[in-house]
């Protein structure tokens, strides 16, 4: 950006201003890129606390203080917070409405968890350009998955028709599902939230097929991936040593009980890093598996680092695993669902090893696979290789995405 050039305003909302998940981190991380890029980055989110990073950066963020829905005390408030955030709703028109609209951009990165549909009304009425980024399908499923936490497989319900209403998909309860239902219909219907989007980024060529058709007519796409934390620590020099290891969340939908049966069954000990509400079932009933528990990012990656092989289970449509690139980009191969977009970040038998999504025989056949030294060493070396050959680096990510703001904007003036 030439110093000629008015600074490009980007608001970037989602519902944390911390870290507390993938979403997240790609939107605060970006924030701080594109403050280093010259941009002027304004974070706007409902719930604290603010990651200390952004006023290190001198990033504007606007805080609500308030918190997200689970956090909440009052059940009750919780529900109205979800359903339609009046005091959000109101605090994102003061900010959009001291911004210049002929270099101001929005940029939502999540609502679901604390902000709610009630953003859209204020985006709507300042006039300004407008674009989503995919994380998850709470635009379209109440549930946000396309999952049935009950069944633990994939939904094929149309989202919101009378087989969806009746049946009971929440990980929590029924009634909690018949709210988000209600919380989906006003989404649609009073917020018509996705119509205030002419652009949408999709972070995996995965998410084409599962958003195929849902999106407005006329909605520009743009594929970017997310970017990735990481140091080149150079090929491992003994990639056949370690573990056979999860990372992640510990909840039923990340497929970590396939994994773990699947290891029974191959006559491994299956090592899982991170905390969740399934962890106590877990070690119930596989006894044998070694539960490390939660671990900061820099003990991930030591973890990953040292790991024979990644696992990655996962049984839903996760968009763009991150787990999977922070692998590959250690040296560490990875034996992947076929069910989500990690699939795409791994080549069958050459960079790691594809099973078919829920099934523990064929895990337990890629497990037993990895037992062969020779293929994992090679199969690591072509990870680390296919990682750096063009890594998707914080850098990259805010080039990628400058060009589609300078588009957004030109098309804008084109317009007017």
């Amino acid at each position: 950006m030439s110093e000629a050039e008015p600074k490009i305003n980007i608001v970037l909302a989602v519902d944390h201003a911390s870290v507390t998940g993938g979403q997240a981190k790609v939107a605060l991380e970006s924030a701080l890129g594109l403050k280093r890029a010259g941009f002027n980055p304004v974070v706007f989110a409902a719930a604290s606390p603010v990651d200390p990073r952004l006023a290190l950066a001198a990033v504007e963020v606007v805080c609500l203080d308030q918190p997200d829905l689970l956090a909440n005390s009052s059940k009750a408030a919780a529900a109205l917070q979800g359903t339609w955030n009046f005091h959000a709703a109101e605090q994102l028109r003061l900010v959009l409405a001291r911004l210049p609209r002929e270099n101001t951009i929005v940029h939502v990165h999540g609502w679901a968890k604390a902000l709610s549909a009630s953003i859209a009304r204020p985006i709507r009425r300042s006039g300004l350009p407008a674009i989503y980024t995919m994380h998850e399908y709470f635009m379209f499923c109440p549930n946000g998955g396309f999952y049935d936490y009950q069944r633990h497989d994939v939904c094929q319900l149309a989202p919101l028709s009378p087989q969806c209403w009746a049946t009971h998909c929440d990980s929590r309860t029924y009634p909690r599902k018949i709210w988000r239902g209600l919380r989906q219909t006003v989404m649609q219907r009073v917020a018509r939230l996705p119509e205030i989007f002419d652009d949408f980024i999709l972070i995996s060529r995965f998410q084409e097929n599962v958003v195929a058709g849902r999106l407005p007519l006329g909605a520009r796409v743009h594929a970017l991936s997310n970017p990735i934390d990481c140091v080149d620590l150079g090929r491992k020099s003994e990639p056949a040593s370690g573990d056979f290891l999860f990372v992640g969340r510990l909840s039923p939908e990340k497929g970590l009980f396939c994994f773990a049966e699947a290891a029974r069954k191959a006559g491994i000990v299956p090592v899982f890093a991170g905390d969740g509400p399934a962890a106590e079932a877990l070690r119930a009933r596989y006894p044998e598996a070694r539960l490390l528990g939660w671990k900061s990012p820099l003990e991930v990656k030591a973890l990953m680092r040292k790991a024979r092989i990644l696992v990655f289970p996962s049984l839903w449509f996760e968009g763009q695993p991150l787990t999977v690139l922070e692998a590959m980009a250690m040296g560490t191969p990875v034996i992947v669902s076929d069910g989500c977009a990690g699939r795409e970040e791994v080549e069958d038998g050459v960079t790691g090893l594809w099973f078919e999504s829920a099934n523990a025989d064929r895990l337990a056949r890629a497990l037993e696979m990895a037992r062969d030294d020779a293929l994992v060493a090679r199969m690591s070396d072509a990870a680390y290789d296919q990682f750096w050959s063009d890594p998707p680096t914080l850098a990259r990510h805010v080039e990628r995405l400058g060009r589609v703001y300078r588009e957004m904007l030109a098309r804008r003036r084109a317009a007017a």
